[in-house]
């Protein structure tokens, strides 16, 4: 039962998610590409997390970032790819009204904190190269905690805010979303009337949660490369720069994709073009983060070994 009288009007109760493809092999394959990733995603973050909660040299404010960087993604990979899963190889592609809610909810939830994390690592990589002999003092482990707790209280009480007015809409056109997980711009297409006020949303969702930190990040990096100028030495400019490359690319490669997808306006959707951008957003990039921050860091590589080492006399 999809579809609920009530007066004149038809609520929805269902939703149908068409995902990528009706052909069964192809189906067959995606399931296996999709398995193989989150399984590299857990197996990274968990190691990952695990590493810098058992050695003792990791325990510094950039690796408490990470961390939690880690576990976000952790999280926000275990949303989307288990529905992703079972709709490759069951008939079944429905989720329920309550469902689709859910998953929109803690989906942006984490999305959006992990913007504004992905701020406060800039602004200590920028303390690190700009104020070395104050960077101890400044990162405490209280601001530090503090700086992760208002990320997560950001990043809910505006998705909150988000979900409570897209799920409020009117859906009138139909109950399939064209893509594998409830996202703002398919849901957005089923809607027969999207009310101006709703559009004053997305404004505010856009500027809090992508401008604002972008443009943090964007500050840090200005300070930092000015800090690096200042460098006289050749190595020791490569070596300031290497600290902040990973997070660099982690940055360019999630905001880029985000960007992508929602700063556009709803009339130039492509959905087809969009599930490609939302796969490497939502399932490929925390798979991606565990070996960007650990292959280029002797750090993590040095820790590995040591545990790997343990587990070999144990």
């Amino acid at each position: 039962m999809y579809f609920m009288e009530e007066g004149n009007l038809t609520t929805v109760t269902d939703f149908i998610l068409l995902g990528f493809t009706t052909n069964p092999k192809l189906q067959l394959i995606l399931f296996v590409l999709f398995l193989l990733i989150y399984i590299g995603s857990l197996a990274g973050n968990i190691t990952l997390i695990a590493l810098i909660c058992s050695s003792s040299h990791l325990h510094t404010p950039m690796y408490f970032f990470i961390g939690n960087l880690s576990f976000l993604d952790l999280w926000y990979s275990s949303i989307y790819t288990p529905k992703i899963l079972v709709n490759c190889i069951s008939e079944d592609k429905s989720i329920s009204f309550g469902g689709c809610a859910s998953q929109f909810f803690f989906s942006a939830a984490l999305a959006y904190s992990e913007c504004y994390l992905l701020a406060a690592m800039a602004y200590d990589r920028y303390m690190a190269i700009a104020k070395p002999l104050l960077y101890a003092t400044a990162m405490s482990r209280k601001l530090c905690t503090a700086l992760v707790a208002l990320s997560y209280l950001g990043g809910f009480i505006n998705s909150t805010l988000i979900t409570s007015e897209t799920f409020t809409l009117s859906f009138c056109d139909g109950n399939v979303i064209d893509d594998f997980f409830c996202d703002l711009p398919p849901l957005v297409k089923l809607s027969c009337n999207v009310p101006k006020s709703y559009q004053s949303v997305l404004y505010f969702i856009l500027a809090s949660n992508v401008i604002t930190p972008s443009a943090l990040i964007l500050a840090s990096y200005a300070f930092i490369l000015v800090a690096i100028l200042r460098i006289r030495s050749t190595e020791g400019r490569l070596k300031a720069f290497s600290t902040c490359a990973s997070h660099l690319i982690a940055v360019t490669l999630y905001y880029g994709s985000i960007l992508f997808i929602y700063s556009r306006p709803s009339s130039s959707y492509a959905l087809e073009r969009d599930k490609v951008v939302s796969v490497f957003y939502t399932v490929v990039i925390p798979m991606l983060n565990p070996l960007i921050y650990s292959l280029r860091n002797k750090d993590v590589k040095h820790a590995l070994k040591k545990l790997a080492m343990k587990w070999r006399t144990a």
